[in-house]
């Protein structure tokens, strides 16, 4: 795969953008680095003039901006999905520094993934609930005593790791190369993850004395893991045949209950 390629499976996915200006600034990081996809999830004021006054003749990167309602929208058919986390989580999750991070990106965009890169609000970043939608969460290791950084240099320096290890060329080493399957997106993941905490309520294993964070660390484990569609598929299978069981289970103890 050509290198322009690999740079076309990766997109930027803004959540709830406030400032037109700085969804401007992003398309201008983006297109000095050669990115040009970039999706808005409900962003507060676009198009606006300011946006494209501050893409600095990136207008073109802010005319195929796909704008959606929902993060579930501009991740779907993304197999590798990366969040922005500038704190530490109360279940820790695969946290990368931009460099490694980067690297892994690009590595799976050159196998034919999409891959997003996901950053979240001006004054507060992503939910709990969106780094939970992602594979892997990355930091960008500011000085402590003065970590803020706006949405634009944020962008900036992602997009310029993503660049350096373009020029360094260093693709090889990719786990997925050469896999049999393609990669889970995340939308299929999602039903997943969904179908499992269903089976789990069904065989009485998640219940409200439950500890909070099980789903949150089963969550971790799969997004972790990678699965393929093939996997996907099978373990759904395993979970209707599953269901299936504890309904024929209750059926049978309603009935002997009412003899």
């Amino acid at each position: 795969m050509t290198d322009s390629t690999a740079l076309d499976n990766i997109r930027i996915v803004l959540v709830n953008t406030s400032h037109p200006g700085n969804i401007g600034a992003v398309a201008r990081a983006m297109k000095n680095m050669c990115l040009s996809r970039l999706y808005l999830v409900a962003p507060k004021k676009f198009p606006h003039d300011e946006a494209l006054w501050r893409s600095a003749n990136a207008e073109d990167v802010l005319e195929k901006a796909v704008v959606v309602e929902t993060l579930g929208e501009a991740i779907a058919d993304c197999q590798l999905v990366i969040g922005t986390s500038a704190r530490e989580r109360t279940v820790p999750w695969p946290l990368l520094d931009p460099r490694h991070c980067m690297g892994q990106a690009l590595a799976e965009a050159d196998a034919g993934c999409e891959v997003a890169l996901v950053f979240g609000r001006e004054d507060r970043g992503l939910t709990n609930e969106e780094l939970q939608r992602c594979n892997l969460h990355v930091h960008i290791p500011a000085n402590p005593e003065y970590s803020s950084l706006n949405l634009g240099m944020a962008v900036q320096v992602l997009t310029y790791e993503l660049r350096m290890q373009l020029l360094a060329e260093s693709l090889d080493g990719n786990a997925m190369q050469g896999w049999d399957q393609p990669p889970a997106g995340n939308e299929a993941m999602e039903r997943y993850l969904v179908h499992l905490e269903e089976t789990l309520k069904d065989l009485e294993f998640l219940r409200p004395e439950a500890p909070k964070k099980l789903m949150t660390r089963l969550r971790r484990l799969y997004q972790r893991t990678r699965l393929d569609e093939m996997e996907v598929n099978l373990l759904r299978g395993i979970l209707t045949s599953t269901q299936q069981w504890v309904g024929k289970a209750k059926a049978q103890q309603e009935q002997k209950n009412a003899d």
